[in-house]
């Protein structure tokens, strides 16, 4: 499955600034403070083509971790469907890597798991498919409780929404590519997550590093549009929880997550780096979320009648028009 052309997505981030300014003060500003660590899980492949697609994504991104975002190759586990048995992707390898991980970890070091492949649910947890014996997304959570440092986890693969429930966890950060254990298709999130942490059009506030909540709502927002210029109803939509509750939140919708994202950076920090403006980015989110928004109204526009369609249009282009107006006043001050 070909990876489209790469477009930068954001979203608004609704709250007082005030009281998002306090809680961010308290929390580390990078995720360069300390060791980071980064596990790719690319699952059983089930045939020559998910193989074939799997292994380019599992290459782009381990490249970008130890390239671009400069991971020590010792902090890097891959794990993939091969005979070779010390890098198949077993239960058994996975839980050799995180307990190793565990012995070494400090309260300032970082754990990033992404998890590529197929994913499975049979009515009572969710499954990610592995070489061997599958981990249900409990056993991923008693794999990771208790970790010392921050950990993000990225589960890719389709049924994936019960890890956002299951995972869910102070200084925890968990995505997934649907928002529903219905959602059982194939994904092409994890073509566009890799993307937004391969370049610069995911760094919206431009301060030269891209963050992982960046790198959701840039990859959410091209699913979107990926499906929308195919005239399809999408089969996915990613969720980012990041506040402990277990419910999460999607690229165009409302709600707390995404304070502890948006100040978590896979590299090391930069010198003299321009610190994030939040209240810039926040508006800066809002109108892609908006632009995304009339994206869509375009596809919907054969099913509305002519009189909705046009005040949803005006309604949008008003909204877009005032955000625009506060973006240049915020960026002269």
């Amino acid at each position: 499955m070909a990876a489209e052309t790469f477009l930068g997505a954001q979203v608004m981030v609704r709250g007082s600034a005030l009281a998002l300014a306090a809680i961010l003060s308290l929390m580390p500003s990078t995720a360069g403070a300390g060791e980071r660590y980064a596990l790719v899980v690319s699952g059983a492949s089930g045939g020559a083509e998910y193989a074939t697609q799997y292994a380019a994504w599992t290459k782009d991104l381990a490249s970008v971790l130890v390239d671009r975002m400069k991971i020590e190759r010792s902090h890097l586990r891959v794990l993939t469907d091969t005979p070779d048995a010390a890098s198949a992707a077993t239960a058994a390898n996975v839980r050799q890597f995180l307990t190793t991980v565990r012995r070494a970890m400090s309260r300032d070091d970082l754990l990033f798991i992404v998890l590529i492949g197929h994913g499975t649910y049979d009515g009572v947890d969710a499954k990610f498919n592995l070489v061997g014996a599958d981990l249900e997304s409990a056993q991923w959570a008693e794999l990771v409780a208790g970790l010392s440092g921050r950990v993000v986890i990225v589960n890719t693969s389709p049924a994936s929404f019960p890890f956002i429930e299951r995972l869910t966890g102070e200084r925890r950060i968990v995505i997934t590519a649907t928002d529903s254990v219905a959602q059982r298709f194939d994904t092409v999130f994890p073509a566009f997550f890799i993307k937004a942490l391969q370049g610069d059009a995911a760094d919206l506030d431009k301060n030269d590093r891209v963050s992982i909540w960046e790198a959701f709502i840039s990859a959410a927002g091209d699913v979107r549009r990926y499906y929308q210029r195919r005239g399809q109803l999408s089969t996915e939509r990613a969720l980012l929880d990041d506040n402990g509750d277990g419910v999460g939140r999607d690229a165009g919708g409302n709600g707390d997550d995404g304070s502890l994202a948006t100040h978590t950076y896979l590299d090391e920090p930069l010198p003299g780096a321009q610190p994030t403006d939040e209240a810039l980015l926040k508006l800066l989110q809002k109108r892609a979320a908006i632009e995304l928004d009339l994206d869509e109204l375009k596809v919907r526009r054969s099913f509305l009648k002519p009189a909705e369609y046009q005040a949803e249009f005006e309604r949008l282009m008003v909204e877009l028009a005032r955000v625009n107006r506060d973006i240049r006043a915020r960026a002269k001050s």
